[in-house]
């Protein structure tokens, strides 16, 4: 049988030997184990993990609780009202160290005699100062640095960006003012005790009986009068 023949390419060209492919060449030729020293040479970046994180949870966090204020956030308080340690009590139903560094310092002085209330706030004794080390007065880079390397802080802020920025963090909760109180995000029920249970009184008992025995829910919530509480938790 004869041979079939192959079609012809279209467009296509012999490879053309170039300066770099030569010099590459050379090199290889010259000195062989040039790549096993360079593969030697570099390094390996292994991410630090802390020891505290349970996957996302941060077993770390616990009462008292120490919490990073933006500068946003003591003039949001101002606006609505709110007394910072005794709202953040309120919120985390725990004692409340808030912390202020150099850098939110500066940027309070910085804004002028407009925010002298939210400067004396910050002065407050009570409160404890973080020093800065790093260059410069932008208070966000310093919080996410700070946050990134110890991760016994929540950060209280209305900063869009600067929430943005800390949700990419795992097991950092954000802490932010919503219908002239406190609230706090991403954290667990771990690190404030688990869910307590409440005392069923007056005609929700029966309720609270009637779902507990079917299982199938965790926590049954009720409205009444505008209020939303929580009846119980099924063991």
């Amino acid at each position: 049988m004869g041979k079939a023949k192959k079609a012809q390419k279209f467009a296509v060209m012999k490879k053309m030997v170039t300066s770099k492919a030569l010099k590459r060449h050379k090199e290889e030729v010259l000195n062989p184990n040039k790549k096993v020293e360079n593969k030697e040479k570099t390094s390996r970046n292994v991410p630090y993990v802390p020891s505290a994180l349970f996957f996302k949870y941060n077993t770390a966090l616990g009462p008292p609780y120490r919490v990073l204020v933006d500068t946003n956030f003591i003039n949001f308080s101002i606006q609505n009202k709110l007394d910072l340690e005794k709202g953040m009590m309120d919120c985390l139903y725990a004692k409340c160290t808030p912390c202020i560094t150099d850098c939110v310092m500066a940027e309070l002085e910085k804004l002028g005699q407009k925010y002298r209330v939210a400067l004396r706030i910050a002065k407050d004794p009570r409160f404890e100062r973080l020093l800065c080390t790093h260059k410069g007065t932008y208070a966000d880079d310093c919080i996410v640095d700070r946050v990134t390397q110890h991760k016994c802080y929540i950060v209280a802020t209305c900063d869009r960006d600067l929430k943005r920025r800390i949700r990419k963090i795992p097991g950092v909760p954000i802490m932010y003012i919503t219908k002239h109180q406190y609230s706090i995000e991403r954290l667990p029920e771990a690190t404030i005790g688990g869910l307590q249970e409440f005392k069923l009184t007056g005609s929700l008992q029966a309720i609270g009986r009637q779902v507990t025995q079917n299982g199938k829910f965790d926590l049954i919530y009720t409205q009444s009068s505008g209020v939303k509480s929580c009846l119980g938790k099924v063991r």
